[in-house]
């Protein structure tokens, strides 16, 4: 690999040429520690002919082991600073392509099924700004494009709620959903000291692996169910789920359908409890 791009000096000499710095509004925090990239990197790729697609390269830490790895990159990125830059940092690699465009807005359904048509199998990598973590996950996954694995860093806190399993204190309305949509694991735990800056909190990397969906169910009106249980987490089940149907008659029956004791806490409902729940609600419709 070419001098990596993922250290301490080589950051601040691509800042310095530049004049640049972290814009906090982008949430932008440069890794510095080449293995984390590396191995973020390699977990991210799939058999055979490869594309990853990375939301925000910065100045291309990870973007350069992607392209080492990844038989193409496709990175979305907003920061107009930042063509220049990575014209400069990344210019030893062929397999690279800009696009200057907030992924948020975009169809990314139309970009994956081309790249599927040239003979790729499509992966997404991405050191995520904390502050749209979120929304851009629920982006790739809500989208009905062929992407066979997610690898992306967060805040730690977020990272384990979404792998978090019932009965634990991270448990919760983001689990469930997330579970339901895909399959998930965290790959590792990142300290705050490898990035520069270096920020308040610790991050970690989850990988996502999309499930297939099932047509007999109304995922909005499962999603806002499941939302609507995890309210008020002190309260019990019954309580949340009769505020949610404003009907607090009808919640409990539907509950002892669905074998559920109306006396627990959200956090002890399982994902496929969830799904009995909405299924016996639905029939009760």
């Amino acid at each position: 690999m070419k001098d990596r791009i993922a250290t301490p000096s080589k950051t601040n000499e691509i800042l310095s040429r530049f004049d640049m710095f972290a814009k906090k509004n982008y949430g932008q925090n440069f890794l510095v520690e080449p293995g984390i990239v590396d191995k973020i990197a390699r977990n991210a790729m799939v058999e055979g002919p490869c594309c990853a697609i990375e939301i925000g390269p910065g100045i291309g830490a990870l973007t350069q082991c992607l392209c080492e790895y990844a038989d193409c990159v496709v990175s979305y990125e907003i920061d107009e600073r930042l063509p220049e830059v990575l014209s400069y940092s990344l210019r030893e690699y062929d397999n690279f392509e800009l696009i200057m465009k907030d992924f948020l807005t975009v169809d990314i359904t139309d970009k994956v099924k081309a790249l599927n048509q040239q003979g790729y199998r499509v992966v997404v990598a991405a050191n995520l700004p904390y502050y749209i973590t979120t929304p851009i996950l629920f982006h790739l996954f809500e989208s009905k494009a062929n992407i066979e694995k997610i690898t992306v860093m967060m805040q730690k806190e977020v990272a384990e709620r979404f792998v978090a399993h019932k009965n634990s204190k991270d448990y919760n309305a983001l689990s469930v959903i997330t579970q339901y949509l895909c399959n998930c694991k965290m790959l590792m735990k990142v300290p705050s000291n490898v990035f520069l800056p270096k920020p308040k909190v610790d991050s970690a990397v989850v990988q996502f692996e999309k499930k297939e969906y099932s047509n007999s169910i109304d995922e909005p009106r499962f999603f806002e169910m499941v939302k609507g249980c995890f309210r008020q987490r002190r309260k019990t089940i019954r309580n949340n789920y009769s505020d949610y149907l404003k009907d607090k008659e009808k919640a409990g029956r539907i509950l002892q359908k669905a074998n559920i004791d109306e006396q627990r806490r959200p956090e002890t409902v399982s994902l496929e409890e969830f799904l009995k729940l909405y299924e016996v609600q639905v029939n009760e419709n």
